[in-house]
């Protein structure tokens, strides 16, 4: 793939003074050009051994990382940071000469974690869960449908993004802010010029990791703290149906410093509309379909039984608005595609610099081509039992959808740093339930297949969200895209891979009760809540869904993201309010000072303090998860377990991190 002009090209130094352009961040004037650090002239070094194992190496560790962080509280963290100061670490150490071009290639293959992850747990733990809830159904999930439902996903969400390359980071220069790219390229460029990131983020990373352990293994303290720990909590929780619940762990406080209070405030809105104001109503003045009154159900089973129904409906509906509001965006960039590569493209990729150079169109369909074959390949040979009409259904339906889906990801990535992804993926699923039905597809079958399809389609927009990131991060250093494109799909591989070995692990360790110590898995269960009714000819809760999607509809004509407050109704209490704490706590840090210089550098260090937090807490989550799986128990005694202390010093250790975050990000003054 190497350019025969780039062969000539002597490797070229970093220079000494890295800074990026002053037009970096806003919209270019007529006439303006932007101009990277990398000059597109010159080469640099990029693709080596060096670049390749530590990009593998990331890519497993937050595979792992972000498998655990999504099952057990629904949020998937984007590895994208934590892994560009982890290269910045590693390239100081080790007095790389070519690091910032390096460490842009080792985030942009290690980054496939997050995105891989995310498209696999949304949906494929799903068929657990309704294996668990129908044991007499006979369904199940393998290691191999895990990793080929995924890679599939991955490559088919590389291949669709790279013809919109050009439009999303270089004609919408400065309309898009970028915001996760934006601080990937800040340390990736301030690293640089040296410094010690990555000795705070390990200080922190042990820190959150020792704190998860000593709750989560040796349980020395309450993973929930929570109203109901005290009997006038209870009471309350029986009488009124009001409780509060909160989790201590450092994964999500960690979350929501990222998050920002903006977004963990909307999200935690939408928690206290179903928790205290639906619940309670309902609790008082509701009754079940078999005309039990709810004032005899426990308040997590009345949301667990009605309420987070109405956040499935608001999520889908977020995903339809995504999919309206880019219609222009979709229409535009096709234009650009199909303008673009008029003529000859052999020729035209001898003309091309470096830095503007994408894989060819050629290869791109060629690509196609063989995902199409293996996908028709796993349907009809994967254990699906499809016939041949519903494999060419099957394929028309991945297809379509991770088009249609991509420009939505993409945009929403570029603007709020968040992907809609689950939104976009119900709406796949229920589309394509009716549709497997109506070819014949039912039944437990019917909801196996919908899910892997369901699975590939969110993998292939999560990685399409992802992947524009990696690539604006390139386009405002210099690096070569082309290369990052080829070997996005080694570290897609790896990721694969690694997910589904945890998923299969953490699915037999702690299953997906979470009312008893299982896995939350927000998504997957959303989406087995849809699937199942669906393709067993069960009644559909229509009418929650209606209220939720119109819900969602008014809250995007008043301004508020609908899908964040949606999210927000549908996931369990307990994990959104640490998420406003941690927003909380961002906010405080970054607004003390008069000088904006100085909250810049305490928000800035406060990001990776609170990176450290859940990247490490992540990872020991999942050292946790394998001890138990391998029947090692080091937990306290049961007597322990049964007193007041776990609660007491759930409360005390949870004080001890936020005050810890707080003050070692206010030690820091101007950069």
């Amino acid at each position: 793939m190497e350019n025969p002009e780039e062969k000539n090209m002597a490797t070229e130094d970093i220079p000494q003074d890295v800074k990026l352009p002053e037009n970096a961040y806003r919209e270019l004037k007529a006439g303006e050009e932007y101009r990277p650090i990398l000059n597109p002239n010159k080469k640099y070094p990029e693709l080596n051994a060096w670049t390749i194992v530590w990009g593998i190496i990331m890519a497993v560790i937050f595979s792992a990382a972000t498998a655990y962080a999504g099952l057990k509280f629904g949020q998937v963290f984007e590895a994208a940071i934590p892994i560009s100061i982890i290269a910045v670490g590693a390239s100081v150490i080790a007095r790389r000469k070519g690091a910032l071009s390096e460490n842009v290639l080792i985030q942009s293959i290690g980054a496939s974690s997050g995105v891989v992850v995310a498209g696999a747990i949304f949906t494929l733990p799903a068929i657990y869960i309704i294996q668990a809830n129908n044991p007499d159904m006979g369904i199940s999930v393998n290691f191999f449908q895990i990793f080929i439902a995924s890679l599939i996903g991955g490559f088919l969400g590389i291949l669709f993004l790279i013809p919109f390359r050009k439009y999303f980071v270089s004609d919408m220069h400065g309309k898009y802010p970028f915001p996760e790219a934006t601080a990937s390229t800040e340390i990736l460029v301030s690293g640089a010029k040296g410094g010690n990131q990555l000795k705070l983020l390990l200080i922190s990373g042990l820190i959150g990791g020792l704190y998860d352990f000593f709750m989560t293994t040796f349980r020395f303290w309450s993973e929930t703290i929570s109203s109901q720990m005290t009997g006038w909590g209870e009471k309350l929780a029986m009488d009124h149906k009001f409780t509060f619940n909160m989790s201590g762990s450092a994964v999500l406080l960690g979350t929501g410093y990222l998050i920002g209070l903006k977004y963990a405030a909307i999200i935690c809105a939408g928690s206290f509309l179903s928790w205290w104001v639906i619940v309670p109503l309902l609790g008082q003045y509701g009754i079940t379909a078999d005309g039990t009154p709810m004032s005899t159900m426990m308040p997590g089973d009345i949301f667990s039984s009605h309420v987070k129904l109405i956040g499935i409906g608001g999520i889908a509906m977020a995903g339809i608005l995504g999919v309206i509001k880019s219609a222009g965006v979709i229409k535009t960039s096709m234009g650009t595609i199909f303008k673009k590569n008029k003529g000859d493209v052999s020729e035209q990729q001898q003309k091309v610099l470096r830095t503007q150079r994408d894989i060819s169109m050629k290869i791109i369909l060629f690509g196609f081509l063989g995902l199409a074959v293996l996908m028709a390949l796993f349907f009809a040979f994967g254990g699906f039992q499809m016939n041949i009409t519903q494999v060419i259904v099957g394929l028309l339906i991945v297809f379509i959808f991770a088009f249609l889906f991509t420009t939505v990801a993409a945009t929403a990535i570029a603007t709020v740093g968040s992907n809609p992804v689950s939104g976009m993926t119900l709406m796949t699923l229920i589309l394509s339930s009716f549709i497997l039905a109506a070819v014949g597809l039912k039944g437990p079958m019917g909801m196996v297949t919908a899910l892997v399809v369901g699975g590939i389609v969110c993998s292939a927009l999560a990685m399409a969200g992802g992947f524009i990131t990696d690539l604006k991060i390139g386009y405002w250093i210099g690096t070569s895209p082309y290369k990052q494109q080829g070997f996005k799909f080694i570290g897609t591989l790896v990721s694969a891979l690694t997910v589904g070995g945890v998923i299969m692990v953490l699915s037999r360790v702690y299953g997906y009760d979470a009312d008893n110590g299982g896995l939350v898995a927000p998504q997957a269960n959303a989406m087995a809540a849809i699937v199942q009714p669906l393709m067993s000819g069960q009644g559909t809760p229509w009418i929650l869904y209606i209220v939720g999607a119109v819900l969602a509809l008014i809250l995007d004509m008043i301004g508020i993201p609908a899908l964040a407050f949606s999210l927000g109704m549908f996931i369990p209490l307990a994990l959104n309010i640490p998420l406003l704490i941690g927003g909380a706590i961002a906010w405080f840090v970054s607004s003390r000072s008069k000088d904006e210089e100085v909250n810049k550098a305490r928000k800035n260090k406060g990001t990776l303090l609170a990176s450290g937090l859940l990247a490490g807490a992540a990872i020991m989550g999942v050292v946790s998860a394998i001890l138990k799986f391998a029947g090692v128990d080091i937990a306290t005694t049961q007597a322990y377990a049964n007193s007041p202390w776990p609660g007491i010093l759930a409360i005390v250790a949870y004080v001890a991190l936020c005050v810890y975050l707080i003050l070692h990000s206010l030690q820091r003054e101007k950069e």
